[in-house]
C-alpha cells in the first residue's frame, strides 16, 4: 500500500538525482570557511535574492533566531504577528536564548499585520520600555502571500521608524511562483531574510540566512553559540543547490494540487475549506468525526492530522493521481457516514 504524506512539505524525501548531487558534493571543513559547496549555496542564493552574503543552517528555528539575535540585544524587541513562526512555533527562543521581547500583534485574515497595529506598539525611547528595533513578517504564511503592496508599506514604515525588516521566508519561492515575480522582489526592503530549503523545495535538511555582510558576520557569531557550526557540510548544501536548481518552477504543481484538493474537499457538505493560495489547504471539521476520519485514511496510508482544523499541505512527493485518492477517500468516509 502506497503512502500519501499531506502532513508538511517537510517530509520529502530526495530523489537520485539529488542524492547523486549530495554524493558527488565537493567538501571541506565549512567552520574554516573551506566547504565549496556550502560557500557555494550560501553566496548564490545570497545574489540571486539581492544580499552580500548568506549563511547556512541547520534548520529554520536556528536561521531565524541567528538573525534576532544578530538585529537586537539584550532587553530590546522585535515585532511580530500572533500566528508567526517565529513567535509562536520555535520554541521562544528568542526570549529565553537572546533575551529579546516579542510584540505579538493580531495577523489580520490574510495574514498581514495592521499598519496602525505595528505604528502603535513602537515603544517611545523611553528607560521604562524595551526598545523596539525589528519588523519580523512572515511570507508566506499560513500559505497566504502577503501582498506586495502592504510588504511595501511595511518597509516604508520601518524606514520611517528606523526599524529593521526580517523576513521569514521559509516558503519565499512559493510566494514568488504564486505572484509571478522574482524571489528578489519579495524579500525586496528587508535586512534579512531566511529561507528554508527542506520544504517545497524538497532538501532534506537545512535553511539560508540572506543579508549584508556586517549582518551576516554577527548571525555567524551566534550560529556558533547555539550549536550551528557544520565541518563536511556540503553534502546538505549539494541537495540546497539542486532544489534551487530544479525545484522551483515546480512549485506551480503542488499550488495547482492544493487547490483542486480544496475544490473537492468543499464539495462535501460537512466540511467547509478556507480559501487556498499556494500549498497549504486549511478544511474544517466536525470535531465528532475527527477520530474515524483519521483512522479511516490512515488504514489507506493517507498521513494526515486531523483536527477541527486540519492542515493537509501538497509537495512533490504528492502527485495528481494521490490527489484524486485523497479525494475519493474524503467522499467515501462522509458518504458512509452520514448524519
Amino acid at each position: 500500500m502506497q503512502t500519501i504524506d499531506l502532513r508538511s512539505d517537510t517530509v520529502t524525501r530526495p530523489g537520485a538525482a539529488m542524492r547523486a548531487a549530495m554524493c558527488d558534493a565537493a567538501v571541506g571543513d565549512d567552520v574554516y570557511g573551506d566547504d565549496p559547496s556550502v560557500n557555494r549555496l550560501q553566496a548564490g542564493l545570497a545574489e540571486r535574492l539581492g544580499f552580500e552574503a548568506g549563511l547556512f543552517f541547520p534548520s529554520g528555528t536556528q536561521s531565524n533566531l541567528a538573525a534576532l539575535m544578530a538585529h537586537c540585544q539584550r532587553g530590546d524587541e522585535y515585532i511580530v504577528g500572533q500566528e508567526a513562526h517565529t513567535y509562536r512555533y520555535e520554541g521562544g527562543g528568542a526570549a529565553v536564548l537572546g533575551s529579546i521581547q516579542p510584540q505579538p500583534l493580531a495577523n489580520q485574515a490574510d495574514g498581514s499585520i495592521a499598519l496602525a497595529d505595528i505604528e502603535a506598539a513602537i515603544k517611545p525611547n523611553d528607560v521604562h520600555y524595551a526598545r523596539t528595533r525589528l519588523i519580523a513578517l512572515e511570507n508566506t504564511i499560513g500559505g497566504k502571500v502577503l501582498p506586495p503592496a502592504y510588504v511595501a508599506e511595511v518597509v516604508a514604515l520601518a524606514r520611517r521608524r528606523g526599524l529593521a525588516l526580517h523576513l521569514d521566508g521559509a516558503r519565499l519561492f512559493n510566494a514568488a511562483v504564486k505572484l509571478g515575480v522574482t524571489a528578489a522582489d519579495v524579500c525586496a526592503g528587508f535586512d534579512s531574510v531566511s529561507v528554508c530549503l527542506s520544504k517545497g523545495l524538497g532538501a532534506p535538511v537545512g535553511s539560508v540566512l540572506c543579508g549584508q555582510r556586517e549582518l551576516i558576520q554577527s548571525a555567524t557569531r551566534w550560529r556558533k553559540m547555539l550549536g550551528g557550526g557544520m565541518r563536511q557540510a556540503g553534502v546538505l548544501a549539494a541537495a540546497g543547490i539542486y532544489a534551487l536548481e530544479h525545484h522551483v518552477a515546480r512549485l506551480a504543481d503542488d499550488h495547482r494540487h492544493a487547490a483542486v484538493l480544496a475544490e473537492g474537499l468543499a464539495a462535501i457538505g460537512e466540511l467547509r475549506v478556507e480559501p487556498v493560495q499556494t500549498n497549504i489547504v486549511y478544511v474544517h471539521v466536525p470535531l465528532e468525526r475527527c477520530a474515524a476520519l483519521q483512522a479511516h485514511l490512515a488504514a489507506h496510508g493517507v498521513l494526515v492530522s486531523i483536527a477541527a482544523k486540519t492542515r493537509l499541505v501538497t509537495h512533490l512527493d504528492v502527485s495528481t493521481e494521490q490527489i484524486d485518492i485523497v479525494l475519493r477517500l474524503f467522499a467515501d468516509f462522509f458518504a458512509s457516514h452520514g448524519g
